[in-house]
C-alpha cells in the first residue's frame, strides 16, 4: 500500500549539511598546507591519540559509505579487482582503492574538492575486520606514508582487565611511534580532553537513538544513517557535542508532542548488520509505505560508548575499542540483541547478510533461528551487500519486506 500521510522534516539536517561541508573542506584545505597534518583513521579507531598530536583526521570508511550512497560502488570496484583485490572482499575497501585507482569521488560533486586529502599517517585498529590493514597498507604504498595499527582481541565474551591492559598497551605503543615518526612528545592534557568530547558526544548520540523507545519512534534507523557522520567523523570536537545537543531537543520535542517519524506506526524492527548504502532511499521509502519504524539498529548503535568517567584516557580507549559489538562473542552478541529488542518494544528482526561483510553480518551461524526461538518474533535474513549492488535483488527483498509485515500482520489476527 501507499500511504498519503509526509514526512515530518528533521530541522536539525541543514545544520548537519553545513557541519559536513565545514569538515570536508577543512581537510582539504589541510592537506594543501605544509604546516598542518591529515591523518586516515578505522571509524572506531584510535582518534583521539591523532587529534591530541594535532592530526585532521580523516575516516576512509565514511567514504566507502558514500561512494555507495552515490551509486557508483560498482563502477569503481573493477579497477581495484584489476589489481588484484577479490571481489568478494569489502566492498568499503575495493570501491575505496578503485575510485582512487579511477580518479573519481562523491567529494568532487558534493564539495567541490578532488577526492579524499593525501594522508601523512595511516592509523587503524582492526577492533571491526582484518581488512582495514590491506585497505591502509594500499595508501601507504600510494602516498608514501607510514602505516601504524593496533590489533584488539576478537570474539570477546566478558571483556576483562587483562583485555583492556593489552590494548592500551598497544596505544601506548601507538602514540611511541607517532612520537618517533613526529618527533614531538604526547600532550595528555589534550589527550583527556579528546576523549572527554569524545565521549560526551557518544553519550547523546546514544540518547538521541534512545528516543526511539517510545511509541511513535521519532527517528528511525534510515534518520540515523544520516545524523551518525558527526559521532564517527568529529569526535573529540565541540561541533560534534553541539549539533548532538540540537538534534537531541528536536527527538525530546517530537516525543512530548507524539510526532513520529512514521505516521500511524504499525509495527517496529530491529535491523542488524550493515546498510544497503545504494539501496537506502528505496528501502526507507518502503517501510515508510508499510508503516513499519526500523526503530532500532546494531550499526548505529556502533558508536554509542560508555561514558568517560576521567583518570586514565587510555585505558578508556582501550575498553571503548574491545567493547563494541562487532569485536564480541556470539553469546554476548545474542543476549544484546535480546535486551535491545526488548527496550525498544520491537515487534521482528532483519538481519542483512551482507555479502562482502561477514564480520558485520550476524546470521550465519544460527543466531537469527536462536532468536526466532527464544523471542517468539519473527525473523528475517535477507541477502545483499553493504555497496556492491551485484549481491542484491531489490524485487527479490521488497517482496521478502513485504511478506514480513505480513508475517507481523498476522500475528494481530
Amino acid at each position: 500500500m501507499t500511504r498519503t500521510a509526509k514526512r515530518v522534516k528533521i530541522n536539525a539536517q541543514g545544520t548537519l549539511r553545513s557541519l559536513m561541508r565545514d569538515y570536508f573542506l577543512n581537510l582539504d584545505a589541510a592537506a594543501s598546507d605544509p604546516d598542518r597534518l591529515v591523518a586516515w583513521c578505522t571509524s572506531v579507531g584510535p582518534c583521539e591519540i591523532l587529534t591530541a598530536f594535532g592530526y585532521e583526521v580523516y575516516f576512509p570508511e565514511n567514504h566507502g559509505a558514500l561512494l555507495g550512497a552515490r551509486k557508483i560502488s560498482h563502477e569503481c570496484i573493477p579497477a581495484a579487482v584489476g589489481v588484484g583485490y577479490c571481489a568478494e572482499s569489502c566492498s568499503y575497501m575495493t570501491s575505496d582503492i578503485g575510485a582512487a585507482l579511477s580518479g573519481v569521488s562523491p567529494l568532487t560533486e558534493a564539495y567541490g574538492i578532488s577526492g579524499p586529502p593525501r594522508p601523512d599517517l595511516l592509523a587503524y585498529s582492526t577492533n571491526q575486520c582484518r581488512e582495514v590493514q590491506d585497505w591502509w597498507h594500499f595508501f601507504g604504498r600510494r602516498h608514501d606514508a607510514k602505516v601504524l595499527g593496533i590489533c584488539p582481541p576478537t570474539h570477546v565474551g566478558e571483556v576483562t582487565d587483562a583485555h583492556v591492559a593489552f590494548v592500551r598497551h598497544e596505544l601506548q605503543e601507538l602514540i611511541n611511534h607517532i612520537e618517533g615518526h613526529l618527533g614531538r612528545k604526547m600532550d595528555y592534557a589534550r589527550l583527556e580532553q579528546a576523549v572527554s568530547l569524545s565521549s560526551r558526544a557518544s553519550s547523546l548520540w546514544r540518547c538521541v537513538l534512545d528516543t526511539a523507545r517510545t511509541r511513535p519512534s521519532p527517528m528511525t534507523f534510515f534518520d540515523g544513517l544520516i545524523h551518525m557522520a558527526p559521532v564517527i567523523l568529529m569526535r573529540g570536537s565541540q561541533d560534534a557535542i553541539d549539533y548532538y545537543n540540537l538534534l537531541l531537543d528536536e527527538m525530546n520535542g517530537r516525543v512530548s508532542g507524539g510526532i513520529g517519524a512514521i505516521p500511524d506506526e504499525r509495527f517496529r524492527i530491529y535491523w542488524d548488520g550493515m546498510p544497503v548504502w545504494p539501496k537506502v532511499r528505496e528501502m526507507s521509502e518502503k517501510f515508510f509505505d508499510l508503516g513499519v519504524a526500523v526503530s532500532a539498529s546494531t550499526y548505529c548503535n556502533s558508536w554509542a560508548f560508555e561514558d568517560y568517567a576521567g583518570g586514565d584516557p587510555l585505558e578508556w580507549m582501550a575498553r571503548t575499542s574491545t567493547e563494541i559489538f562487532i569485536n564480541r562473542s556470539e553469546t554476548f552478541k545474542q543476549q544484546f540483541l535480546i535486551e535491545m529488542c526488548e527496550a525498544f518494544q520491537i515487534d521482528g528482526i532483519i538481519f542483512h547478510n551482507a555479502r562482502t561483510c561477514p564480520n558485520n553480518t550476524n546470521s550465519r551461524f544460527g543466531m537469527a533461528q536462536r532468536l526466532r526461538d527464544e523471542t517468539g518474533m519473527p525473523v528475517l535474513v535477507f541477502d545483499g551487500d553493504l555497496s556492491d549492488v551485484r549481491f542484491f535483488s531489490t524485487a527479490q527483498t521488497m517482496t521478502n519486506m513485504e511478506a514480513f509485515v505480513e508475517q507481523l500482520e498476522g500475528r494481530l489476527r
